[in-house]
């Protein structure tokens, strides 16, 4: 009942945005627009600004990396002998590689492992967060309508403000830079807004989903590889790895998540098949219900 509750929140925001888009007809790429380069960038900063650098990042930034890679393999493998089209390529490494740490693995960390547990989540959630801000949004500049080259989509990421907000926030952390307090407050209260913005915009785009575009083999795909393929390769991993059990357990449980919402903001602002991305989503989340109890189960918790 417990984890329920705590999972419930998420989806309710997404149940929100979902009504709320059928009754007003929200502007969707817009809202997009707005998170994507105002909110993204201000959370991005604060998180590397205010996360000290410690011997754990070694261990957090291999496996993040090393899962990262993996899985783009396995969805580069699957595109190939599906005979995707490069929009459903990049919708698809969207979905399969990036996984929901931030707003509801954190959470759920925290409530199977306490604060100790809670502090390794949120420094996943740092490097998962640099992921899907670079190579994410590659991808969904790769596979967008405008058709862009490999060479324009590494300048666009490369051009993106969220990318500028992380490298500032690190440069300030390690040369020691105070910022004052009413301008962290200010640079908070944006980034505050970015996870629900970001949460309700995928809620919005399935109330427009048009089920005739869905490729739903695809979703299955992404859906096998984000919910099991994933988290068996984390265990697989961690078994070789010399790292303390907790943090053990906390890839595992991150491994497991369902895809992140944030890769349905990257799908709508750069249209790389928001209904697959979105609807991926939407099916991997309420999977999750019933899949990220086994997991804590099989961990012990």
């Amino acid at each position: 009942m417990n984890l329920l509750m705590i999972m419930l929140p998420v989806l309710l925001i997404f149940a929100t945005g979902y009504l709320a888009q059928k009754k007003f007809g929200f502007d969707i790429k817009s809202i997009s627009r707005m998170a994507l380069y105002i909110m993204s960038p201000a959370l991005a900063f604060r998180t590397f600004y205010a996360n000290e650098i410690t011997i754990d990042y070694y261990y957090i930034l291999l496996f993040s990396f090393g899962l990262n890679i993996i899985l783009a393999l396995i969805v580069g493998a699957v595109s190939y002998f599906t005979k995707a089209t490069r929009q459903q390529m990049s919708a698809m490494m969207l979905g399969g590689i990036f996984m929901n740490q931030g707003n509801y693995g954190a959470p759920i960390v925290l409530f199977a492992f306490g604060a100790a547990g809670f502090d390794y989540a949120v420094i996943m959630m740092v490097f998962q967060s640099f992921l899907m801000n670079t190579v994410g949004l590659f991808f969904a500049s790769l596979g967008g309508e405008e058709g862009a080259s490999i060479k324009e989509s590494l300048r666009r990421m490369v051009r993106m403000p969220v990318l500028h907000g992380a490298v500032l926030g690190v440069v300030l952390q390690l040369t020691g830079v105070s910022i004052p307090v009413n301008f962290m407050d200010a640079i908070s209260l944006v980034a505050d807004a970015s996870i629900p913005t970001v949460m309700l915009i995928l809620g919005m785009q399935l109330a427009v989903i048009s089920r005739k575009r869905v490729a739903y083999r695809f979703v299955s795909i992404v859906t096998v590889i984000r919910m099991v393929i994933s988290p068996v390769i984390a265990i697989i991993a961690v078994h070789f790895m010399p790292i303390p059990d907790l943090l053990k357990h906390v890839f595992i449980i991150q491994a497991a998540m369902p895809s992140a919402a944030n890769t349905t903001m990257l799908a709508v602002q750069f249209n790389t098949e928001p209904d697959l991305v979105s609807f991926t989503t939407f099916i991997t989340t309420i999977l999750s219900i019933i899949s990220i109890p086994l997991i804590l189960i099989y961990i012990g918790v």
